[in-house]
C-alpha cells in the first residue's frame, strides 16, 4: 500500500472575508497555502499540515438554533472551522455563503465603515435545525490584521 503522505494533497479553498480600501467588506474564494508532509512527532507517520501560528489561541463556540449575529466586525482576524451544523456569513456587498461541516473561512473584516442602512462588517447566523459547532483560531498579535485575499496562499 502506498504511503498517503507521498501523494500530493488535494488543494483546499476557503472564503476570505476582508475590508477593501473603500471600507466595504467583501468575500473572495482563495486557495490555501501548500501543505507539507511531515510527522508531528517521531512516533507517527507523516501527515499533511500547514502551520498557522506560533502564538495564538483557539476555542470552540456553539451557535444555538436561530442565532443571528446582526451586523458586526470580527474584533480580531480569525479562522472559523465548522465542526457540525451550519452557519452563514453575508458581507456588506451582499454576497452570502453557507458553511457546513468541514468548511472553513477567514474573518478579516476589521476597519469597515458603517453604511447608512446599518450594514457594517458582516451579518452571520446559524442555519438549519441543529446548532453550529465551530473551532475558532486567532493569533495574539496583528500579523493577520488587514490580510488581503490570497495572503495564506
Amino acid at each position: 500500500m502506498d504511503d498517503p503522505s507521498s501523494q500530493a494533497p488535494p488543494p483546499k479553498q476557503y472564503w476570505h472575508l476582508w475590508t477593501g480600501d473603500d471600507g466595504i467588506s467583501r468575500q473572495s474564494l482563495c486557495k490555501f497555502r501548500e501543505l507539507v508532509s511531515s510527522p508531528l512527532n517521531p512516533q507517527v507517520a507523516p501527515q499533511w499540515s500547514a502551520p498557522l501560528m506560533e502564538d495564538g489561541n483557539s476555542f470552540l463556540t456553539l451557535l444555538p438554533v436561530g442565532w443571528l449575529g446582526q451586523w458586526h466586525e470580527n474584533q480580531v482576524p480569525k479562522w472559523i472551522f465548522v465542526l457540525s451544523g451550519s452557519w452563514f456569513v453575508e458581507s456588506m456587498d451582499g454576497e452570502r455563503h453557507i458553511f457546513g461541516p468541514g468548511d472553513f473561512s477567514f474573518g478579516g473584516d476589521q476597519r469597515c465603515r458603517k453604511l447608512d442602512d446599518g450594514r457594517w462588517g458582516h451579518l452571520s447566523g446559524q442555519v438549519g435545525d441543529v446548532p453550529c459547532l465551530q473551532l475558532i483560531i486567532q493569533r495574539n498579535d496583528d500579523a493577520w490584521m488587514q490580510a488581503p485575499p490570497g495572503f495564506f496562499s
